[in-house]
C-alpha cells in the first residue's frame, strides 16, 4: 500500500479500530486522503464525533513521516491487511487487525499453530500438563500461540523455547510496553529467534484491561485450534475459546482434578462440546494433521528435557517393568525423588503405571 506512513498515523488515533479504519480506507482509497479529510467528510461516514475530533487534533501534533521513523528506530516491523504475507488464518476472521506490529519473524510455517491458554494462577498440575502438551505439539512441528500473561501463557512460551520450537506471543498493549514486566526478557528471547511478539496496538499504547478481549481474538485467529489446559470458570482464556468457536476454530480442553476450581473451566468447555484431550496426537488427529511422521521428533523433544534422575529411571525400565521400591534400591534414590520423577514421566507419556507400584517404560 502507498502512503503507509499515513495508515500508521490513522491507526494511532484512539477509537479508530479495525471496522472504522476500514470504512475510511474503503471510501478514500488512499490513507493520505483519509488523514487529511475534513471533519464533515469523516462524520458523514458514520465515524463518531468524538473520534473525528480526536483525529483532527492528532493531525496537529503528529507528523506521519516522523512517526513511521520512530517505529523503525524501536526495532518494530509491521504488516498490513493489504499485504500478501498477512497471516491467512487471521485474515479469515470477522474483524482482522488492519495493522500487526511485531518483533521477530512471522513465518509461513506458523499457519500450523495451536493456541495454548489458561489461568494466571497455575497449579503444579497445570504446569505439568501445559509442559507435556506444549512440548508434544512442538515435537509435531506446531507453532505455539499465547498471550505472554502470567501462568499458563508464560509456561507455554517457555516450553516452546526450551523444546527449540516456535512461539507467537500476542500482547494486550504496544510492543514498547511489554506486560507483565517480569516477562520482558522472555519477550526478547521469543523475538530473537524463536518466533515473534505481536500487537495490533500502536507501539506506545499502554496495556489496559479493556485491550485483552481484542488481543484474545488475535490469539485464536492466528491458530487452527485453542487448547485450554487449566482455568477457572471466569477465566479470560474461556473468552479466547468462545472467540475460537465464533471463528470456526476447534477448541480442546484438558480434564483436571474434580476437587480443583481450576478444572471447572476446561470441564465446562468439554460439556459444551470441546474435545477432551490428554495428548497432542489427539489434537492433530482431530485437525486431520499427519501424526506418525513426527512422532519420533516428539519423543526426542521430551527426552532432551529429562533430569539426570529421570534418565536413570528410564534406563532401569528399559527391558522390564519394576516396582518403585526396586527403583529406589537400585538407583540409591529416596522414595520421594523416584515418586516425583515417575509422576512427571507418566504425565508426559514416557512410562505407564501398571498398578501396585509397578511401572513400565512405553516411549
Amino acid at each position: 500500500m502507498e502512503n503507509v506512513e499515513y495508515l500508521l498515523a490513522l491507526h494511532s488515533v484512539n477509537g479508530l479500530g479495525p471496522v472504522r479504519l476500514k470504512i475510511l480506507l474503503q471510501y478514500f482509497q488512499d490513507p493520505k486522503l483519509a488523514w487529511n479529510a475534513n471533519y464533515k467528510e469523516i462524520i458523514n461516514l458514520g465515524i463518531p464525533k468524538n473520534v473525528a475530533e480526536l483525529l483532527i487534533e492528532t493531525r496537529k501534533k503528529l507528523i506521519p513521516e516522523k512517526y513511521i521513523e520512530s517505529i523503525k528506530k524501536s526495532g518494530i516491523s509491521w504488516i498490513t491487511l493489504f499485504d500478501e504475507n498477512y497471516p491467512k488464518l487471521l485474515k479469515e476472521i470477522y474483524d482482522p487487525p488492519v495493522i500487526l506490529f511485531y518483533k521477530g519473524e512471522i513465518l509461513e510455517s506458523d499457519k500450523k499453530a495451536i493456541a495454548v491458554v489458561g489461568t494466571r494462577k497455575m497449579t503444579s498440575y497445570g504446569k505439568l500438563v501445559t509442559e507435556k502438551l506444549t512440548k508434544e505439539l512442538i515435537g509435531f512441528g506446531v507453532t505455539i500461540v499465547s498471550g505472554l500473561a502470567r501462568g499458563v501463557d508464560t509456561e507455554a512460551h517457555k516450553c516452546a523455547i526450551s523444546a527449540n520450537g516456535r512461539t507467537l506471543a500476542v500482547l494486550g498493549g504496544g510492543l514498547n510496553h511489554v506486560f507483565p514486566p517480569e516477562n520482558i526478557e522472555l519477550a526478547k528471547k521469543i523475538s530473537s529467534g524463536f518466533g515473534a511478539i505481536i500487537s495490533e496496538f500502536p507501539p506506545d499504547h499502554p496495556s489496559l484491561p479493556g485491550n485483552f478481549p481484542a488481543r484474545n481474538r488475535i490469539i485464536s485467529g492466528l491458530s487452527r485450534g485453542v487448547l485450554v489446559t487449566e482455568a477457572a470458570e471466569d477465566s479470560g482464556s474461556l473468552i479466547t475459546a468462545r472467540l475460537a468457536l465464533e471463528q470456526g476454530r476447534d477448541v480442546f480442553a484438558v480434564p483436571g482434578p474434580i476437587t480443583s476450581d481450576l478444572s471447572k473451566g476446561p470441564s465446562s468447555l468439554i460439556k459444551a462440546g470441546a474435545r477432551l484431550v490428554t495428548s497432542a496426537s489427539e489434537i492433530l488427529e482431530e485437525l486431520g494433521w499427519e501424526v506418525s511422521q513426527m512422532s519420533k521428533m516428539s519423543q526426542i523433544s521430551q527426552m532432551s528435557t529429562l533430569t539426570d534422575n529421570e534418565k536413570r529411571i528410564l534406563e532401569s525400565l528399559e527391558n522390564e517393568s519394576k516396582h518403585i521400591d526396586d527403583l529406589c534400591r537400585e538407583l540409591n534414590l529416596s522414595a520421594s525423588q523416584v515418586s516425583a520423577s515417575l509422576i512427571k514421566m507418566e504425565i508426559t507419556s514416557l512410562i505407564k503405571n501398571l498398578g501396585g507400584g509397578n511401572f513400565l517404560k512405553i516411549c
